[in-house]
């Protein structure tokens, strides 16, 4: 008789799981990213007076989510949009003067100054995609591994086996007299 041996989970992954878990395109996770920190800078020059404390935390949750709700196949871009979203987000906080010229040398000096939460967000978002990512091939090259212990050896992958049978079950064939080998070129009839 087996006993089934059953692992209990922590409470703290059984929450987690309650939690949504969207997977976002590389542009709907960029976008998710720019309007959330858009509407938090927003709402931080109208509760906090433009505090850049309460952006820059309020930024990193927002790198991580960013991160965790990519989809695998657009991993890449989490990491990318995070400071682009940083950067749109920070306008409302720049405090730039009238003219567009006051505005956009507010948003270059706000960028400069808040550099440690942009580079803090960036670095959390392009750890949890790297994670993520070292995940996702773990996962793959298991699967192909199991694949290959059921129709090719475990040494030789599936489509290597089947190329090596093939060109083998080639070599084997007769060769008619005149006929030619696998290099023979066709002839064209020569005129009298």
């Amino acid at each position: 008789m087996y006993r089934v041996r059953v692992r209990s989970v922590p409470p703290v992954v059984l929450a987690l799981r309650r939690f949504p878990n969207p997977r976002l395109t590389g542009i709907g996770a960029g976008l998710f990213a720019a309007l959330t920190m858009f509407v938090l800078a927003c709402v931080d020059r109208l509760l906090f007076d433009s505090s850049e404390l309460v952006y820059g935390l309020l930024f990193l949750p927002v790198s991580a989510l960013t991160a965790l709700w990519v989809r695998p196949a657009d991993l890449v871009t989490a990491p990318i949009s995070v400071p682009i979203a940083f950067a749109v987000g920070v306008f409302p906080i720049s405090g730039g003067s009238e003219g567009l010229g006051g505005q956009i040398m507010g948003l270059v000096t706000a960028l400069a100054v808040h550099a440690g939460w942009l580079y803090g967000g960036t670095l959390i978002a392009g750890l949890i995609a790297s994670v993520r990512k070292v995940r996702q091939m773990r996962a793959r090259r298991r699967y192909v591994l199991a694949q290959g212990r059921g129709g090719a050896p475990a040494s030789e992958p599936a489509p290597r086996a089947a190329a090596a049978s093939a060109a083998a079950a080639a070599a084997a064939k007769p060769v008619r007299a005149g006929a030619g080998g696998a290099g023979a070129v066709a002839r064209r009839p020569q005129r009298p």
